[in-house]
């Protein structure tokens, strides 16, 4: 469940910090990603990051945030693929959030500055809403729903849980999502199946899903595409914005005797 905090990686307060050349880098802190599967907590990770993958189970989430030590958080951001909502977003589409949407109607704002210099570091991303669900829509009838209701470009299961820890605790906080399956794809319950509590994909239970209804066979290829797109754009991001800690460490380095409200600054308005 957790990479960098477990799993063979280092912990938060074993992540790497810079050597004491000067006394302002002696307590660097990191960036805390989110992410729901294995897989993307891998891309993720790296210098002045640490990931926690959750399985797409908010339970666990909230759990292994329990256990986060604080204080050597600097920021937060939700990583990964999510469902395409809005028409017209095609597999590999690259977004930066605005707000997350949760399903209780709370929102919750990006920081400003870092989601413009995240979208600038991808290409300049679109910079949308995207709304944080518990369980995921499979659907286009669900999506087009959440879609109306929220109107997120994207959702996934994790973003509202890191944005209401991130929001509680005064820490920014930052969405780099890449659309997996588009509005109009339905995913079929295998697809889904062989995510694990720890994010990590197993072939047992999406073949046993197979077995019972094979007629989930075309969309399941369809949905294998969709996530194959995401992931190399989901990959080509991550090595866009590699530079410290996804372009938030590089920023703050640069107003380093700024006080922290400025270094950080104000809310993404909608």
């Amino acid at each position: 469940m957790l990479s960098n905090f477990g799993g063979g990686a280092a912990a938060p307060s074993d992540a790497r910090q810079p050597q004491h050349a000067a006394d302002r880098h002696a307590n660097r802190r990191i960036v805390l990603a989110i992410t729901g599967m294995k897989a993307e907590a891998r891309i993720a990770a790296g210098a002045d990051v640490s990931v926690i993958a959750s399985g797409g189970k908010r339970d666990l989430l909230e759990s292994a945030l329990d256990n986060v030590f604080e204080a050597n958080v600097g920021a937060v951001l939700s990583f990964g693929i999510a469902g395409g909502l809005a028409p017209g977003l095609r597999p590999g589409t690259a977004l930066v959030a605005r707000t997350i949407v949760a399903e209780d109607g709370a929102q919750y704002e990006c920081d400003r500055a870092w989601s413009q210099r995240l979208a600038a570091a991808l290409g300049g991303a679109p910079i949308v809403d995207m709304a944080g669900i518990d369980s995921a829509v499979t659907t286009p009838a669900d999506k087009r729903a959440l879609h109306i209701a929220t109107r997120a470009a994207v959702a996934d299961m994790e973003s509202h849980v890191a944005a209401r820890f991130a929001a509680a605790r005064n820490l920014p906080f930052a969405a780099f999502r890449v659309v997996a399956d588009p509005a109009e794809r339905h995913v079929p319950p295998a697809a889904l199946a062989g995510i694990g509590k720890t994010g990590r994909v197993t072939v047992g239970p999406v073949l046993r899903s197979l077995l019972r209804a094979p007629g989930q066979f075309p969309h399941l290829v369809k949905t294998a595409f969709d996530a194959n797109a995401a992931f190399l754009t989901l990959f080509r991001g991550r090595q866009m914005a590699a530079c410290g800690g996804f372009g938030f460490f590089d920023f703050s380095e640069l107003v380093l005797d700024m006080p922290r409200e400025d270094v950080i600054g104000g809310s993404l308005t909608v």
